[in-house]
């Protein structure tokens, strides 16, 4: 039986900045919104241009957007929107008991690298992946590489939507690996079919056992 692979990013010392500036540009609109952005733009103009072309346009965009626009547009796009999920893990399991087991395995894999989330934070938020990812890149490139079926898909439904932060999608997209075949293909079948059914979930809190790591390129 052919073996599925998946091929992983290979880092460079700037896409650890690249996805930090990805991360804060994909955060809430909040009061520190302003100073996230500015920060963000500073560097994003030092990235290689596939990577920073479509971050500036994000700045250019947002910094000619009230703060409160922004937030109006931002929670209609992701919050509302389940075809616009900004956690990961919904692409693969849904609402499913599998999703539990996948947030819990993030945790896991956050915690083995001395890293902790807030308590307000899921560890499958694209943002909290994308910063993660900035302070550990070789683990956080095999996680955007898992879920780039999803991740793709996300970006796909943006810009369709003509949606400022599709933008960003593309600037993440152009930090990975290009698509192989079976991506594409996974893609495809998300866009057809949509994430599993909805099913009664797992807490994936309830239960503090230790699973083992994820396997790279087994199917989901």
């Amino acid at each position: 039986m052919k073996r599925k692979t998946t091929r992983t990013a290979r880092t460079a010392p700037w896409h650890s900045h690249a996805w930090q500036a990805q991360s804060l540009m994909l955060a809430y609109p909040d009061e520190q919104f302003e100073q996230r952005l500015a920060l963000a733009g500073r560097v994003a103009a030092t990235l290689p241009n596939p990577v920073a072309r479509p971050l500036l346009r994000f700045t250019a965009h947002a910094e000619q957007t009230t703060r409160a626009d922004l937030a109006a547009a931002y929670v209609a796009t992701f919050d509302h929107r389940k075809r616009c999920c900004l956690y990961l893990t919904y692409y693969a399991h849904g609402d499913t008991r599998k999703r539990g087991i996948g947030l819990l395995r993030l945790k896991q894999t956050y915690a083995r690298a001395g890293w902790s989330l807030g308590d307000d934070e899921l560890p499958d938020h694209l943002a909290v992946v994308l910063e993660f990812a900035a302070t550990d890149p070789a683990t956080g490139a095999r996680l955007l590489t898992e879920h780039r079926a999803g991740l793709e898909l996300l970006r796909l439904v943006l810009n369709d939507d003509g949606s400022p932060w599709a933008h960003v999608l593309d600037s993440v997209s152009a930090t990975l690996p290009a698509l192989a075949g079976d991506e594409r293909e996974a893609v495809l079948r998300l866009a057809a079919q949509g994430p599993p059914e909805e099913q009664v979930g797992l807490d994936p809190y309830a239960t503090p056992v230790f699973l083992p790591d994820p396997v790279v390129g087994v199917p989901r």
